[in-house]
């Protein structure tokens, strides 16, 4: 004889034969599920919300040179920063700062179990993606709401203090060959201007073009004079002998032709020198300021656009889908144990009294 089949139909005569058991089992799970669901804490999430910037931006070269920081969306850029937010170092200094290890209440620290179950639950509550608008959401939950701001708003500051981390390194070889060649520049022209000095006093010129004025309008004055002590019988030796002082470097004068056509070309040459290591160590002075300025100022490396903020309301338990989901399996379960322990009596009953 072949075994009966069962279809749907057939279920509500079974479910009423064992309406009572069925009923109980939904009943009991209602109330335990209930008191479950009423047991379970509230659980907050606090999401923060950054860009990161390219680090090579905020090397002091770059900002000497005029460039601009530059905001992320490069894959490079988000992968860094997701990378650092979800290493290890990361989670045990945040661990540590809030002392997880007695919120979690796992123990004390150093003890292998406590330490992977506060790492495994540190990691479970922490959320880090890269979300379509090329930002990076932070999110962290917990059943304490302020706690869960305050680790989500710390991990980017720590993020961001890892990331500058990165080139902190070069932008310090930087600075200190920016401090190098203003050094380097302080000193040559120091030299150089001293130099420009002692070829003014050894040339007797103290300034080209209003010396030289002054030499011609001489030598035009002189000459004239001794030619016309000449015509006329005046002091004829007086006059040469000031014009071989105003032309000769034995005449006598410490400004005097001479002196001053040999001494031309050498200060040209210093002056020149002079005025082009002056701009260079102005150049080279602000490079450093600036430099010195990007080191120590520390600019961050992300751009926040949404601070982490306590939840106004929880992210779980969903407490009505608690009971509702476990009466409905319970129904379900009870409802597939009824009908197999129907279908195994049926089959036993057909074994032991066979037509």
């Amino acid at each position: 004889m072949s075994a009966p089949s069962f279809s749907l139909m057939g279920l509500g005569p079974i479910i009423n034969r064992w309406k009572p058991f069925v009923a109980g089992a939904v009943a009991l799970t209602a109330i335990v599920s209930v008191v479950v669901a009423l047991l379970l804490p509230n659980v907050y999430r606090s999401t923060a919300i950054f860009i990161p910037t390219n680090p090579q931006t905020t090397d002091p070269d770059r900002l000497v040179e005029g460039g601009k920081l530059e905001l992320g969306g490069r894959a490079e850029d988000l992968d860094r920063a997701i990378t650092i937010g979800e290493s290890q170092p990361v989670a045990e200094l945040i661990i540590k700062k809030f002392d997880l290890y007695k919120h979690y209440k796992a123990g004390e620290a150093g003890d292998d179990a406590a330490d992977n179950f506060v790492l495994s639950e540190f990691s479970g509550n922490l959320s880090i993606v890269h979300n379509e608008r090329d930002a990076i959401e932070l999110t962290f939950i917990d059943k304490d709401k302020n706690l869960a701001a305050q680790v989500a708003n710390a991990l980017v500051q720590v993020i961001d203090s890892v990331n500058q981390q990165l080139t902190l390194e070069n932008r310090r070889q930087v600075l200190t060959l920016y401090r190098q060649r203003y050094n380097y520049l302080s000193t040559n022209y120091e030299r150089s201007r001293q130099e420009l000095v002692g070829a003014r006093r050894r040339y007797g010129i103290f300034g080209l073009e209003m010396q030289g004025r002054y030499m011609v309008k001489q030598l035009i004055e002189t000459e004239a004079a001794l030619r016309k002590a000449e015509a006329s019988g005046g002091d004829v030796a007086g006059l040469k002998r000031v014009l071989r002082g105003l032309t000769r470097t034995d005449g006598g004068n410490l400004i005097n032709l001479e002196s001053y056509v040999r001494g031309t070309d050498s200060l040209n040459m210093f002056t020149t020198r002079v005025n082009d290591l002056q701009g260079r160590l102005i150049s080279a002075r602000s490079a450093y300021e600036t430099a010195e300025l990007s080191i120590k100022g520390r600019i961050s490396s992300v751009y926040l656009v949404q601070k982490a903020y306590p939840a106004t309301k929880k992210f779980k338990p969903v407490r009505s889908l608690i009971v509702i989901g476990s009466v409905l399996l319970v129904f379900v379960l009870s409802v597939v144990f009824i009908t197999l322990l129907e279908l195994y009596r049926h089959n036993r009953s057909n074994t032991l009294h066979p037509a």
